[in-house]
């Protein structure tokens, strides 16, 4: 199934953290908290202002993301879990470090 967000909105499917379990004890996983990053899946076409300009958004699909404790709304398709939030609430996108040593 595919998803096309609208307007400003990003599709994230949420990274899974490695579980390190240290001294022997094991958090369960409804303790645990949801991980804040991210990969983007889906965009839409950008935010539309009053005056009808398109401004297109500072993300694409296969992006890494941060993104706040809160943001957005959780959907599940086809047993997947996502989240659809807005561009603002991207708090940064994380570039690996062979990127970095290139530039």
């Amino acid at each position: 199934m595919k998803i096309r967000p609208l307007h400003d909105r990003v599709v994230v499917k949420r990274i899974e953290e490695e579980e390190t379990v240290q001294g022997g004890i094991i958090i369960p996983d409804t303790a645990k908290e949801k991980p804040q990053e991210g990969e983007v899946i889906a965009v839409g076409q950008g935010k539309r202002l009053e005056d009808g300009k398109l401004i297109p958004l500072d993300v694409k699909a296969g992006d890494r993301i941060l993104f706040g404790k809160y943001s957005g709304s959780e959907i599940k398709l086809e047993g997947e879990e996502f989240l659809i939030i807005r561009e603002d609430e991207i708090l940064g996108v994380i570039e690996e470090a062979a990127k970095k040593r290139k530039a």
